[in-house]
């Protein structure tokens, strides 16, 4: 890590966590690395607090390909996205003092709007009905009709996304080395009229999603970014694929992840 000496920190703006920031900044000064206030003039960007915290500070800090993530926990285990914990400094040391270090990429989610608007995705990109009402959405895998998909809504998750909102509708966990989007039902409606796959499916990177939303008074889905609300009325059209950032975190030894499905679900 030589070559990367300024670090951003990014936590919330909580008592408790903002005293434990003035111990990994002395840290980070013992071993000469740069504190610095901007994002914009870091090469390092530390998020403090869970994994809702590291998602955050990807999206604030505009999914940086040019930088360097690392999470610590503030809470009781280390997490998905938190390889450190703030009460323990002997793997941020070795971190630090490694001269190489390897680094774990994570693949995105490209996200467009009715042909106008794009978003970023770490996680998932989610849509489902804003009213008491089934949503309908017609299912374009390229320029093919898939299926015609009548439920709650539906999640497109990345393989490190697999592990969360996907995970809870039974959808797969995925290996990150897959370069791939998995696409999952919430509720999906299956009768004799209706008809859906009814299980989550895997698509490659070279493939692109389209949703087109039935217009049936059902125009104003409720979108979520990660852990992130997307308000757009008179939504048409969604394109969703995997795109070309990706964000780097810090790759510990021992530490997978499959390891970290293990620690965090069996």
């Amino acid at each position: 890590m030589n070559n990367r000496r300024n670090i951003y920190f990014y936590a919330l703006k909580e008592e408790h966590i903002q005293d434990k920031l003035e111990k990994l900044y002395d840290l980070a000064k013992r071993y000469n690395f740069n504190i610095v206030d901007s994002h914009q003039s870091a090469n390092i960007i530390v998020s403090v607090g869970g994994d809702g915290t590291f998602l955050q500070a990807v999206r604030q800090t505009g999914f940086r390909q040019d930088a360097l993530y690392a999470g610590i926990s503030t809470g009781g285990t280390l997490s998905m996205y938190c390889d450190f914990h703030i009460d323990d400094t002997s793997k941020m040391i070795e971190a630090m003092t490694n001269e190489q270090m390897e680094v774990r990429k994570y693949p995105t989610i490209e996200i467009t709007v009715d042909n106008q608007t794009s978003f970023h995705c770490l996680n998932e990109f989610s849509i489902r009905s804003g009213i008491i009402k089934t949503f309908v959405m017609d299912v374009f895998i390229d320029d093919h009709h898939f299926e015609t998909f009548r439920g709650d809504g539906m999640i497109i998750a990345t393989p490190t996304g697999s592990t969360a909102y996907n995970k809870s509708v039974n959808g797969a966990v995925v290996d990150p080395m897959l370069s791939c989007l998995q696409v999952s039902e919430m509720a999906s409606l299956n009768n004799n009229r209706y008809r859906t796959l009814g299980s989550s499916f895997i698509l490659s990177d070279k493939r692109r999603l389209v949703l087109k939303i039935v217009q049936d008074g059902n125009d104003y889905p409720a979108m979520g970014m990660d852990n992130e609300a997307l308000s757009i009325q008179h939504v048409e059209k969604v394109e969703v694929k995997l795109s070309d950032k990706i964000i780097k975190t810090v790759k510990l030894k021992d530490n997978s992840f499959w390891e970290k499905v293990k620690r965090s679900f069996l």
